[in-house]
């Protein structure tokens, strides 16, 4: 579990900014602005930044009205990728390494953050990271571990980030996959609902974490989640989110793929902002 203080500035600025744009009275942004930081007091280093910010997330959601505030966002964001799909397919048919230019694209897709950012360029960050080198590779040992897996749960992040997801698994064609959804609207993280509409349920087998956070918390999540989990003999674990949820695991089967998007993480894993990595841990830990 990673919590660190500024952590906690990320989360205000991110809540000022939406307070800047909701059409609610100065009082009630108020009264938002005690609760959150009440919520900031006692619970702060308990829980994962992902999991405080689902408890911040539920405030908002009172305070407008509104049970899935990125609803609307999530299908822009789904709708804007399924539009690159076909390109970016046949750009995956004909590179030199179909598994290594699609395992790129994945963590390309893992831009579209508006828990981080409220836009992004897509474009550019696809030819960035198709362009660079891994600041972590444990891309060849993640290549061997999906021959030998009879099961293999992913882990997903964010909607439009599932169309790239997609078409990894697609390239993968592995017969023992599961992707795993949030178990609820969770800022713009992906849930059933966008597995079905970007056509994830036709790659995979999906399944729901049981839990609304933007992160993976093994103790709060649904017991299908738990049991997938515990049974998988490779577990790919996509964003930041998931990876301030999972890494206090030390989990040998865990490969944690992600663009990193803050200083918290890029000191943690001692590479570059705005780098990309697949990691697994106890790879790294024996490297030292």
């Amino acid at each position: 579990m990673i919590s660190d203080y500024r952590c906690i500035y990320c989360l205000m600025r991110s809540y000022g900014n939406r307070l800047e744009k909701a059409d609610i009275p100065p009082e009630a942004k108020g009264v938002f602005t005690r609760k959150l930081l009440k919520v900031l007091d006692e619970k702060w280093f308990s829980i994962s930044a992902p999991d405080c910010a689902r408890e911040i997330q539920m405030l908002y959601r009172s305070l407008i009205n509104d049970p899935d505030p990125f609803k609307e966002a999530k299908k822009v964001s789904n709708d804007t990728a399924l539009g690159m799909y076909p390109d970016l397919m046949n750009r995956v048919r004909n590179s030199g390494d179909p598994f290594l230019t699609a395992l790129k694209l994945a963590i390309a897709g893992n831009i579209i953050d508006f828990a981080v950012h409220d836009s992004c360029d897509l474009p550019g960050t696809i030819e960035g990271v198709l362009s660079s080198d891994f600041s972590v590779d444990h891309s060849g040992y993640l290549r061997d571990a999906l021959m030998k897996a009879g099961k293999v749960l992913y882990i997903g992040d964010n909607a439009g980030e599932i169309v790239f997801d997609k078409l990894f698994i697609s390239e993968l064609a592995h017969p023992g996959l599961t992707f795993a959804v949030r178990g609820g609207p969770a800022i713009n993280d992906a849930t059933m609902e966008d597995a079905v509409y970007t056509g994830m349920t036709s790659v995979a087998s999906v399944i729901s974490s049981g839990h609304d956070a933007s992160t993976t918390v093994l103790e709060k999540s649904g017991e299908e989640f738990r049991r997938y989990y515990r049974e998988a003999d490779l577990i790919i674990s996509k964003g930041q989110g998931n990876f301030e949820g999972l890494i206090g695991e030390a989990d040998r089967r865990i490969f944690f793929l992600l663009m990193i998007k803050c200083d918290v993480i890029a000191e943690y894993l001692k590479v570059a902002r705005g780098s990309y990595v697949v990691y697994n841990p106890v790879i790294a830990d024996q490297a030292k």
